[in-house]
């Protein structure tokens, strides 16, 4: 298990929007602004951590505004491509609250990162206990009702757990909604705010539009 003192404390920033990794979970990017190829070659060479983190308004093009928690990935797999991109694989480790920016010294940025209020991310995640039958209905439900394919049979199989993240990282949701869910301190609190957020959507969906 990785544990956070091997994890720097000044962290490359991959900043993001919309785009939110969990711990435990895989991300793979495409990657291919020049600033971020440089961020690449120096994270492989110096431990292979950077940090996720969504993008907010604010600040400017090339520098805007930052979420306050964002999700530090190891690089687990790397292909460069004919033309030169970089395809990504980062797993999840631990989020992290950001700190300071240092000082212009790469062409892309560069954090402090406060692991502290995040020390249950490293360890053996947990199945929570909920009714799967009443949430696997309702997740089914309000997919069909957003008209999204389904695999019916690989949703069934997985864990909760393993839903939940997915749904997080991966489901129709704002950005604002998924650092909402980022933040959650426990797996049972983000599957009772994607509940509530289903539970909205469907009624909304019900009451048809307003005249």
């Amino acid at each position: 298990m990785t544990e956070t003192r091997l994890i720097p404390a000044d962290l490359p920033l991959f900043p993001l929007a919309g785009v939110v990794l969990l711990p435990g979970e895989t991300l793979h990017l495409n990657v291919f602004e020049p600033r971020y190829l440089n961020m690449i070659d120096d994270v492989r060479r110096s431990g292979g951590f950077l940090g996720i983190i969504q993008t907010r308004p604010g600040g400017s093009f090339e520098r805007p505004g930052l979420a306050p928690i964002g999700c530090v990935g190891e690089i687990t797999a790397f292909e460069e491509t004919a033309d030169g991109r970089y395809l990504i694989a980062l797993h999840g480790l631990t989020r992290f609250a950001l700190g300071a920016e240092l000082g212009a010294i790469k062409p892309y940025r560069v954090a402090s990162a406060d692991y502290a209020g995040f020390k249950e991310d490293l360890r053996d995640h947990h199945e929570p206990h909920v009714d799967r039958e009443a949430f696997l209905h309702l997740l089914l439900t309000w997919l069909q009702t957003e008209g999204l394919s389904i695999d019916r049979t690989s949703l069934e199989a997985a864990p909760i757990s393993t839903l939940v993240n997915q749904l997080t990282m991966k489901g129709p949701f704002s950005g604002g909604e998924r650092q909402v869910l980022l933040t959650a301190q426990t797996i049972e609190s983000r599957l009772e705010l994607i509940e509530d957020i289903i539970a909205a959507r469907l009624a909304a969906s019900a009451s048809g539009p307003l005249h």
